[in-house]
């Protein structure tokens, strides 16, 4: 690649922040839900979602531009194939991840990494003041948003992980901070004779019975809160943290991994999905994860080796490690 090309490419990579801002309005706006129903001018889409006709417009015809949207004659906009992504109801809907992650809160966030790469202090809290846990707490309305953005990776995400790992053995699967159960619902629905635990917060768990219900294993789901730091129920075999360890640092994340060894059946098993950081110059979508998990919560992605220190630390033993789409089945074992 020549000097001029590669410019070229890293001024693409530069305005990035551009068009994810602009899919994220999108999404807010529900643009590719009306325009499933068929092509709309862009003041029609203007009054089914109480937008500026003209700037509305010149929204569309940018993501027209980049081939999320097609825009025909008399501004005229229709889904492409790309742009059917951010249907709500598509099956790999991306619209609840574009909506969460344009939220002024969490850009803030991004806009103080370098103080991350500086201090190595926690850039959402630099920017707010608190933790983000703590922030979604005090605006329900944002852990609305998150929740719903998390939900929608679990459908593809559950089907990989069933593909790759065999929970069958197992007669009490606990969630661990399994949020409103639905990889949890996916596991028991996938294993008729199997009992579950749900286990987060209080305030998380109590709406998670509609969900249980939907998907006919309630009555085999037992939802408990608590604090994880602190203990988590007694019995279960299986215990499942699904994008749970990458949210904290090393202490934290072994005083979760100690509450699951006092807590865990003998002979049972871990299992920690969370996506491993590959060798060096590869492996880009998990490194820039690691970067969020940097800047908001104030995690950290892993490799596989500092996976073994940490199960060590917390009295586990690394099993094996079996890849599953995007993400990675991490087993471990009581030491």
């Amino acid at each position: 690649m020549d000097e001029k090309a590669a410019a070229a490419d890293l001024m693409q990579m530069v305005n990035g922040y551009q068009l994810s801002q602009a899919i994220c309005v999108a999404a807010t706006l529900g643009i590719a839900d009306h325009l499933s129903k068929g092509a709309c001018s862009s003041d029609e889409l203007a009054a089914l979602v109480d937008a500026h006709p003209q700037s509305l417009y010149r929204l569309l015809r940018a993501l027209a531009a980049v081939g999320v949207l097609h825009e025909g004659g008399a501004r005229q906009f229709s889904l492409t194939p790309l742009g059917q992504g951010l249907r709500s109801d598509a099956e790999h809907s991306v619209a609840p991840w574009a909506r969460m992650v344009g939220r002024a809160y969490y850009r803030d966030a991004w806009g103080e990494l370098l103080h991350s790469v500086r201090t190595g202090e926690n850039a959402f809290a630099h920017a707010h003041g608190t933790g983000v846990w703590q922030y979604r707490i005090d605006h329900p309305e944002e852990s609305v948003i998150f929740d719903r953005a998390m939900s929608s990776f679990v459908p593809a995400l559950a089907a990989a992980v069933l593909a790759a790992y065999d929970f069958s053995g197992f007669e009490l699967v606990m969630d661990v901070g399994g949020g409103q159960g639905a990889l949890l619902a996916a596991i028991l629905a996938h294993n008729q004779s199997q009992r579950g635990i749900l286990f987060d917060q209080p305030q998380v768990v109590e709406g998670a019975g509609p969900l249980l219900r939907s998907a006919s294993v309630a009555d085999r789901c037992t939802s408990v809160g608590g604090d994880f730091f602190v203990a988590v129920p007694e019995g279960a075999d299986a215990h499942v943290l699904k994008w749970i360890l990458h949210d904290w640092d090393d202490e934290r994340s072994i005083a979760i991994l100690k509450s699951c060894r006092r807590a865990i059946r003998p002979g049972g098993k871990l299992v920690v999905l969370e996506a491993v950081l590959a060798p060096p110059n590869e492996g880009a979508r998990a490194k820039f994860a690691d970067l969020n998990m940097l800047a908001v919560p104030g995690g950290q992605e892993r490799t596989e080796d500092e996976f073994a220190r940490l199960f060590q630390a917390a009295g586990f033993s690394l099993a094996r490690v079996m890849p599953a789409g995007r993400i990675d089945v991490i087993e471990a074992r009581p030491a």
